[in-house]
């Protein structure tokens, strides 16, 4: 990078940084530490929320995903707006009445307090992996980007947003999460303008829509049910209405966020905005990429993105059968372009069987490209047995490094980097708070000082930060554990969406039943997922992991109902109250 881009990217951070905390200055009660004192407007909430979701990985891979297999990943948030108008009605109203500082103390109010404790454990346990997770996923490509190592980029990332979440707690999260989203939303729509500004001159925007379409880069929709499918209408509708339910109506990282509302009325246009604009800008960042394959038809792509494994693959014995790959790569490439050109010319004329004659020799060259990348993969695991072949989280970085301004660089890279560090600083906040709230002052020490909880919550923050840290270099340096992260929250989150929706809509369901049934839902979950139950009864189920969700809120409600009334588990009528 240039030194314009150094100076971009260190003035950007240092300002958010320092805005966060003067924004947040006198917070240092546990009213104003953990739930920012009632004092954020619902633009701040939204954006807070929004941020908190949208982590580095998206702006990362959204746009490399789109360029591999279309925009179709849009349909996971199908189900957000109805999962918005849930909360905003049923569940925001109880947590407002009932005062509490963390979604889980609520369900002391209904059950029990080892409902509770288990309820904040599953959540402490995925939460806390997913932190790691929230800075290991940026710095793996942008250690190759900057030339850093990961473990620098590990310590830089979690390093400020521990220090800012420390010193500002709830208030400096949510104000620093406001900058950081603009600087984003700013950042990613001068990149998408200038794919398209970058195409050749004899190629329009709508020569580029077209291309995109008839390459099935635009396949937002898929209405066939298939359990399999990750992304189609059923499962982002249903699957997706579960997970975003469970995610933004119980999970503290979001519960947090909007907690700190001024009012009832700011948390919910808070959360409605959010449930309108999210569709829209992931749908926004997916299109950047599908017009990024559009420009890498004309432009000359990379046999492999990631320079890293390509370094590696030709400093080895394999370097000549590297190079040769490089080569055809090069050829099959320039004779692509030309059939993408033949395509788009046939396009315009309208001519079905024309445009047909065309896809058909475009594709055969299409198909050539893919048979040399995969001998390229092939090379690099006979190199490598662990290398990580799939590189779609480095396409947009590619893109950015390589074609845009000295300036805009540092901007884009800011824009990861703020993208990890919002999701990051959410998460410490919402790990702290949950640990002091519903473990250390309900059950340690339960008659300490307002002093003492802020101290011991600012501790908490710092050792979650440096458990983040640690388990970001372990994502890192064991590639197979980002794989198994990345199903922890449908492992959770179905489970504890059935605690509460127990709690807020089944009066006399027995407290000892959801507790019995939350550890056996959990298990049932998992093992769904690992496919025993194929194994044992003979089954060939395999159930894409935002069903995991229903799966999990359904099992939990089901058995708790069955223990409560079949088995005759005692009712604690103390905990009976009424959510209207």
């Amino acid at each position: 990078m240039s030194l314009l881009d150094w100076a971009v990217l260190t003035g950007t951070t240092l300002f958010i940084v320092i805005y966060g905390l003067w924004k947040s200055r006198g917070s240092q009660d546990m009213e104003g530490y953990l739930r920012a004192s009632h004092t954020l407007p619902w633009y701040t909430i939204s954006l807070s929320v929004i941020s908190t979701q949208a982590s580095a990985i998206t702006f990362l891979s959204a746009p490399g995903q789109a360029y591999v297999d279309g925009m179709r990943f849009v349909l996971f948030y199908l189900g957000m707006p109805l999962a918005m108008v849930f909360i905003c009605a049923f569940m925001l109203p109880v947590y407002y009445r009932l005062n509490v500082f963390t979604a889980y103390e609520f369900l002391e109010t209904r059950f029990d307090v080892k409902t509770r404790v288990l309820t904040a454990f599953f959540f402490l346990i995925q939460r806390g992996l997913a932190a790691g997770i929230s800075i290991a996923a940026p710095s793996i490509v942008l250690s190759v980007i900057l030339g850093w190592d990961t473990t620098t980029v590990n310590l830089a990332v979690g390093g400020t947003v521990i220090l800012y979440t420390v010193l500002g707690g709830s208030k400096a999260v949510s104000q620093t999460q406001k900058l950081q989203m603009i600087i984003i939303l700013v950042g990613m729509a001068i990149a998408g303008v200038l794919v398209v500004l970058m195409m050749p001159q004899n190629v329009s925007f709508t020569d580029a829509m077209r291309l995109a379409g008839k390459t099935d880069k635009l396949n937002t929709m898929d209405f066939n049910f298939d359990w399999d499918n990750r992304y189609n209408f059923w499962s982002g509708l249903i699957g997706g209405f579960f997970l975003q339910m469970a995610y933004f109506g119980t999970d503290q990282s979001q519960v947090g966020r909007y907690l700190g509302g001024s009012s009832m009325t700011q948390s919910r246009l808070g959360l409605l905005f959010n449930g309108i604009f999210k569709i829209p800008m992931q749908f926004g960042i997916l299109f950047i990429g599908a017009m990024l394959f559009v420009f890498y038809q004309f432009e000359q792509p990379p046999l492999m993105f990631n320079t890293t494994e390509v370094a590696k693959v030709k400093n080895s014995r394999y370097s000549q059968e590297f190079t040769n790959l490089e080569k055809a790569h090069q050829q099959v490439f320039e004779q692509r372009k030309i059939q993408a050109q033949a395509l788009l010319e046939a396009m315009k004329t309208e001519n079905a069987q024309q445009i047909a004659q065309a896809q058909i020799k475009y594709n055969q060259v299409e198909k050539e490209l893919k048979t040399i990348k995969s001998k390229a993969i092939d090379l690099m695991k006979k190199n490598d047995q662990d290398a990580n072949t799939n590189d779609a989280n480095y396409i947009f970085l590619t893109f950015v490094m390589k074609y845009l301004p000295a300036g805009l660089i540092g901007l884009l890279i800011a824009v990861i980097l703020f993208a990890a560090m919002s999701t990051t600083s959410s998460e410490l906040n919402a790990l702290a708070s949950t640990t002091m709230v519903d473990m250390y002052k309900r059950i340690i020490y339960p008659n300490g000082t307002e002093q003492h909880y802020v101290w011991m919550s600012k501790l908490m923050t710092v050792a979650w930060g440096i458990f983040a840290i640690v388990i970001a270099q372990a994502a890192v340096q064991l590639g197979t554990l980002i794989e198994v992260v990345n199903m922890l929250g449908s492992w959770f989150y179905g489970t504890i969406l059935g605690i509460f929706l127990l709690a807020f809509f089944f009066r006399r369901v027995a407290s000892d039943a959801v507790f019995v049934s939350a550890i056996l839902s959990e298990a049932i979950v998992i093992m769904i997922d690992y496919k025993v139950f194929n194994l044992l009864l003979g089954w060939n189920l395999n159930i894409a992991y935002l069903w995991l969700n229903m799966i999990g809120c359904i099992t939990v409600i089901t058995l708790s109902l069955l223990g409560t009334y079949i088995f005759g588990l005692k009712i604690d009528t103390r905990n009976n109250h009424s959510t209207q």
